[in-house]
């Protein structure tokens, strides 16, 4: 358990004089690209809270972008991650390799979907990881294109960026980007123009139409999709959408990657998001809640098609650093110790009724969805009208700063309030940080 306190505190404004001075020091050392969407500066933070240089203690529903599922200084991470530094911080697994790495491979080909042979590498980050799922997939079909969806988020890497849907911030003035990527139609039920009802059989429908016309099955190395989409504003796709563009591939030849970056690891109440309808991906993409806080991702996949790559094509002088080893299985262990799948489940249960009740009172909520402990409301100007209401998303991420709830937005249209929470927070601080919420939207309308 946590030894920081698991209770808000609130010493100062939001943020306070000490947060303040190094946000000016910030201003003159670090490129102004890099902003920051509440400027605390953190100290200490652990289960549900962190802990702001003022004295602050802030209730924490974003996880650091949903990587401190297991919570922050979690203690197997903590022990794990103690031991290895003082053993040995780094040799390159390409030079002279450690049980560390194969242990994580060995963990990733076990609990990713399917009991087929996997093989796993392991990269830094989400983007990193993608990147090499798409050489991969190239290597293995002999093919070149690829098709992502509208709303997707891929990660800022050029060829991520490619596949990134959104283009400020991501994309914009960063071309040109990488060449031979498609993009087909997202299956969005709140959005979709024939309705939710009809959405799962028509989108798929508009998916083959479109990828038959304008890219052409023999040409298509692979098709990656998030089975919930992130950035993009929380998208579940229509029930069976991801399993039939799954099929499709694998009756085309056709790879089918999975990006579960933000979505794998516990977060949705299932090991990963393609387990909640059976999908079986033939590469899979992880990072983010992996590995406790540290900078590890992976890419594992069918055995076939992972060894199919020459010696030294894949590979990087940190790709699976022992010390983020060590993290990611200090906190893998914590997930099966303590049925993280199973609270993710809970923490759903304890919103949504709070969420459905609320979207009774306020009709700019428009839209209720994801599953687990990620999950979203989307804001909207009201009934029958579905414009994106991204002045009131922001107002209430605004006044939930301002009371210590560390939140935040997403969507492709700025209008996506989302909840992130770290699943060692306990119900006490996760129906406080809904009650700041709630009180935030009430005045923000």
């Amino acid at each position: 358990m946590s030894n920081v306190p698991q209770q808000r505190l609130l010493q100062t404004a939001i943020p306070g004089p000490k947060s303040a001075a190094l946000q000016a020091r910030k201003t003159a050392a670090v490129s102004a690209g890099v902003s920051t969407g509440l400027p605390v500066y953190v100290e200490r933070a652990g289960g549900g809270i962190l802990v702001d240089v003022d004295g602050n203690q802030l209730i924490d529903f974003g996880s650091g972008i949903a990587v401190t599922t297991v919570g922050n200084a979690a203690p197997r991470v903590v022990d794990r991650v103690t031991a290895q530094v003082q053993d040995f911080t780094h040799t390159c697994f390409m030079v002279t390799p450690y049980e560390e790495y194969l242990e994580v491979a060995e963990a990733l080909n076990e609990l990713t979907p399917g009991d087929h042979e996997k093989r796993t590498a392991l990269f830094n980050s989400g983007a990193e990881a993608v990147e090499n799922a798409v050489k991969v997939a190239r290597h293995f079909t002999g093919r070149n294109a690829v098709v992502a969806f509208d709303h997707a988020y891929h990660g800022r890497t050029n060829l991520t960026m490619a596949l990134t849907a959104k283009n400020m911030p991501y994309k914009h003035k960063f071309g040109p980007f990488a060449g031979e990527v498609y993009r087909a139609p997202m299956s969005y039920p709140f959005r979709w123009p024939g309705g939710p009802a009809d959405c799962a059989k028509e989108s798929f429908d508009a998916f083959v139409s479109q990828v038959h016309a304008q890219v052409g099955e023999e040409n298509l190395a692979a098709v990656i999709l998030e089975p919930i989409q992130g950035e993009g504003g929380f998208i579940v796709p229509a029930p069976g959408f991801v399993k039939q563009v799954a099929d499709w591939c694998t009756d085309n030849g056709i790879l089918f990657i999975a990006d579960e970056v933000q979505t794998g690891f516990c977060r949705t109440g299932d090991w990963f998001a393609s387990d909640h309808e059976g999908v079986v991906p033939d590469l899979i993409t992880t990072a983010k809640g992996m590995a406790g806080g540290l900078p590890l991702a992976g890419v594992t996949g069918r055995a076939d098609v992972m060894d199919s790559i020459h010696g030294g094509g894949l590979g990087g002088t940190y790709g699976g650093n022992p010390v983020a080893c060590a993290s990611a299985l200090g906190a893998i262990e914590t997930m099966k110790e303590e049925d993280l799948c199973g609270r993710a489940k809970q923490v759903e249960a304890l919103f949504v009724p709070r969420l459905k009740a609320l979207a009774e009172k306020y009709p700019q909520i428009g839209d209720i969805r994801g599953r687990g402990a990620m999950l979203a409301v989307e804001l909207v100007n009201g009934p029958g009208d579905l414009t994106p209401n991204a002045a009131l998303t922001g107002a209430v991420n605004k006044a939930c700063h301002a009371e210590g709830l560390v939140t935040l937005t997403c969507g492709t249209y700025g209008n996506v309030f989302r909840f992130l929470p770290p699943l060692a927070a306990s119900d006490e601080l996760l129906n406080e940080g809904l009650d700041i919420f709630e009180k935030a939207f009430a005045a923000s309308v």
